[in-house]
């Protein structure tokens, strides 16, 4: 477990990210005080996308929407 200022967290949110991706648990301190737990998501779920991931890109067959809109208007 990790304790880091929430303006440390701030500073360093890429490095801290990747702890937790390595099972790291995070907690975040406003002020001295607790205001956050971050965990890593169980193993088990490795169907969520990461933030590192490469991401897929959503094609839909047929004609563009904005071509169906601009023939509605004309319409």
């Amino acid at each position: 477990m990790m304790t880091v200022s929430f303006t440390e967290f701030r500073k360093n949110a890429s490095a801290i990210f990747s702890s937790i991706e390595k099972g790291e648990t995070i907690h975040v301190l406003r002020h001295g005080k607790e205001i956050a737990e971050i965990i890593p998501i169980n193993q088990e779920s490795k169907d969520r996308p990461s933030w590192k991931q490469k991401r897929m890109k959503l094609t839909v067959q047929g004609e563009a929407i904005s071509k169906i809109i601009l023939d509605e208007r004309e319409n």
